[in-house]
């Protein structure tokens, strides 16, 4: 099914029988990501009585309680309230539907081989997506005939690609995180939308800090509050999964949400290729 969609005077053509997930399944009571050794995603029959929402075990059909930490148990998206006093909902900050989106496959370098920083003092080994690998991957795939003239999201796919990162727990080894110049990058390419197979776009143990995340929705730091400078509608989807088999390229982003009041929920990325 061929659709063809106009985004800020630009037309697209997608086939929507050929979306492409790049979300992780969340598997409650299997396997799993985890950052921070939080409490694992779980679900349970609901019961009251003789009533059991588990045909199993006699019940008329299935009905569960399910439990989780939208931010370490599985492929979210959070927006500025993740940050602030105010309960600002993810429902209200994700506006846009179709995004074109650039996706790039970025090898970190340990920070003693780099000149790029972060707000706190780096060890020698701590792996860093930089400035210069982004636009070095960016340069790579963009080009006088390129689809998308301005694109909005930026996928980011961290190699090795290896099968383990749906299920990996993130809290003894420090997995890959931005320099503060490759955030300030993002921002003078004017991305919306950032998507990551990370726990955290910041390191991940900071000091609390949070700096990537509060250069991103350029809210200051120690500060609670959004100002009319501050991105309301920006978006950070982190835990997500890119199959090798999907190349680096433009594609248009199809960022699925529940409509949860909250500052973060599980969501679902599908990518479509342009034709």
């Amino acid at each position: 099914m061929i659709a063809a969609i106009e985004i800020g005077g630009q037309k697209y053509e997608i086939d929507l029988a050929a979306p492409l997930d790049i979300s992780i399944p969340l598997e409650f009571n299997g396997p799993q990501p985890n950052a921070y050794g939080v409490e694992r995603a779980t679900s349970e029959p609901c019961a009251a009585g003789a009533l059991v929402g588990d045909t199993r075990r006699g019940g008329s059909c299935n009905f569960e309680r399910y439990e989780l930490i939208p931010h370490c148990s599985g492929t979210h998206t959070e927006g500025v309230g993740h940050l602030t006093h105010e309960r600002i909902s993810i429902r209200d900050c994700l506006r846009d539907t179709f995004i074109p989106a650039v996706l790039l496959s970025i090898e970190p370098e340990p920070a003693r081989e780099t000149n790029e920083t972060y707000s706190i003092k780096l060890a020698p080994a701590d792996p860093l997506i930089t400035r210069q690998s982004l636009a070095a991957a960016l340069d790579q795939i963009r080009n006088p005939k390129s689809e998308i003239r301005n694109p909005t999201a930026l996928i980011v796919r961290t190699l090795p690609n290896d099968a383990g990162k749906p299920a990996r727990a993130y809290l003894d080894e420090i997995p890959p995180f931005f320099s503060t110049a490759a955030i300030e990058w993002m921002r003078e390419k004017r991305f919306r939308h950032l998507l990551v197979d990370l726990p955290s776009i910041d390191r991940l143990f900071d000091e609390g800090r949070l700096s990537n995340h509060r250069l991103f929705w350029n809210v200051g730091a120690g500060e609670f509050a959004v100002t009319e400078k501050s991105f309301r509608h920006h978006t950070i989807t982190e835990l997500i999964f890119v199959p090798d088999e999907i190349p680096d390229g433009e594609y248009l982003l199809n960022l699925q949400i529940p409509p949860f009041m909250t500052d973060a929920a599980p969501s679902r990325p599908v990518l479509f290729a342009i034709r």
